[in-house]
């Protein structure tokens, strides 16, 4: 029998017995591929057709067992390590060449209890299941805005969606969570126990540990919501732009809206032949509130001035959260990185118009997300997350399809943001990070006087770093060693 090899942590390569392979493989309920197993192709790939990678081993898990055994088996072996949730991360953070991806996408149970208003979500979740499960109880968890996400990632970076303004983030809601440590121990963290662990977890990243399960806390909502998106002409950025910032100003918690710059698609059946390549700005949101309030309440986002296409109307809450699912399709080409403003002047509007206008790709958009409500409200030092204090993010989201025009898109981007500087502290949102090419300096910026908290937890829960492919924080010992920069 062969002699196996996979990428060890430090990047080298080392042997990996067969023996020890097949014992991992009977030890799991769920299932071990390797590169010549049957499902390993589709195993390997992730959402985001940028990233093409082919780990050594990828370890199928159904239960917080086989997690145990699967971190046991990287520890023990020294390998590279990613972790897999719902697998719509934009980094590419869930796979890796040659190491062990540790795949919980098979773990996507939801379980509701309406008389409690809580809701346990497996750590392969996604919108689409937490979605479906809540709403048969007419009841919400804060969350994104494709139902493809997962719920994992979504959360561990902030979780920015339709609810954000009444209810806060994602993680804003998290009351508990079963973590998988590098230690191979498995917590509860919540505020009453393992507090600080609690702590890091709401938007402080994939670093400290695995999370099997998290409990959430429900809201009343729906079935039926007012949902907005308003199509306007994108001649008149500028204008549109600084209504919709004069609007969010006084818009009541109940409301949560962004401003999406881009164009119309050539060929795209949902729009007129008419309107076909020009530029628009979609002023959409929702309403946490009955549809007929909710519509009273959003109104102006579609009276103060003619939209070019109007898609808004009174919906069912699960539909409402597919609104944007057929624009994100597996397997094209995705880099957003985003940045916090700290308002919406004049001046970085005209920026943001200036930028917008150039984007390569039709599929593009430049979009800005209204940070309000529940979200500003919180105390800064009850969570990780950073960019409460934003009035505004601002995301470059890049969008294509062929391969040619990787670099075309990525730079836009790339400048776009670094002309924004200016009007942002530097902090970014944990879930748009780019490829994450500027490595610990990003989180060192985002994080501020937060960061040297975190980097003490990490070293607490993961002193090796064994959970590097992320949006990384070395353990404090580490950070010091290589001045903050990232061990790869």
């Amino acid at each position: 029998m062969a002699e196996m090899h996979a990428t060890a942590a430090d990047g080298s390569r080392v042997p990996l017995p067969r023996q020890a392979v097949q014992s991992l493989g009977a030890r799991l309920r769920g299932e071990l591929l390797l590169p010549d197993s049957a499902g390993y192709e589709e195993a390997r790939r992730v959402w985001n057709g940028m990233i093409d990678r082919q780990p050594a081993l990828v370890a199928r898990c159904v239960e917080t067992g086989d997690v145990l055994h699967a971190v046991e088996f990287a520890r023990s072996h020294g390998l590279l390590v990613a972790v897999r949730g719902g697998g719509h991360g934009v980094a590419g953070h869930g796979t890796c060449d040659g190491g062990l991806v540790i795949d919980l996408s098979p773990m996507r149970d939801v379980a509701v209890d309406p008389a409690a208003a809580t809701v346990r979500v497996g750590g392969g979740a996604r919108l689409l299941d937490l979605d479906a499960a809540t709403q048969a109880h007419a009841v919400a968890v804060p969350a994104g805005v494709v139902s493809d996400t997962g719920i994992a990632g979504l959360t561990l970076g902030g979780g920015l969606g339709w609810l954000r303004n009444k209810h806060g983030l994602t993680c804003d809601n998290l009351l508990s969570a079963e973590v998988v440590t590098a230690q191979g121990e498995v917590l509860t963290a919540s505020g009453d126990s393992h507090p600080d662990l609690y702590w890091g977890l709401q938007g402080g990243g994939g670093n400290f540990g695995i999370v099997t399960e998290f409990t959430f806390r429900a809201h009343p909502v729906g079935p039926e919501v007012w949902f907005t998106a308003a199509f306007h002409d994108g001649r008149h950025m500028k204008e549109i732009l600084r209504f919709f910032r004069e609007y969010t100003a006084t818009a009541p918690d109940e409301v949560s809206t962004l401003a999406a710059c881009g164009r119309f698609p050539p060929g795209a059946e949902a729009f007129p032949e008419e309107v076909q390549g020009l530029p628009y700005v979609l002023l959409i949101g929702m309403a946490a509130a009955p549809p007929e309030e909710g519509e009273r309440l959003m109104r102006p986002l579609q009276e103060f001035r003619r939209p070019l296409v109007d898609m808004s109307g009174p919906q069912r809450y699960v539909q409402a959260q597919q609104f944007f699912d057929e624009d994100y399709p597996q397997g094209l080409r995705y880099y957003w990185k985003s940045l916090n403003l700290r308002d919406l002047s004049d001046e970085a509007i005209d920026r943001i118009v200036e930028h917008a206008l150039r984007q390569p790709s039709p599929l593009s958009t430049t979009d800005i997300w209204h940070i309000g409500g529940a979200v500003r409200r919180r105390d800064e030092a009850e969570s990780a997350f950073a960019g409460r204090r934003a009035a505004f993010l601002l995301n470059c989201e890049a969008n294509w399809e062929d391969p040619a025009d990787d670099g075309a898109n990525i730079a836009w981007a790339r400048r776009f943001l670094a002309d924004m500087q200016e009007y942002s502290d530097g902090s970014r949102y944990l879930n748009f990070p780019g490829l994450y090419e500027e490595g610990n300096d990003t989180m060192r910026t985002t994080f501020g006087e937060r960061y040297r908290r975190l980097a003490a937890l990490k070293a607490t829960y993961d002193p090796t770093n064994l959970f590097r492919l992320n949006q990384n924080i070395p353990p404090a010992a580490e950070a010091e060693r290589h001045g903050g920069s990232v061990t790869r």
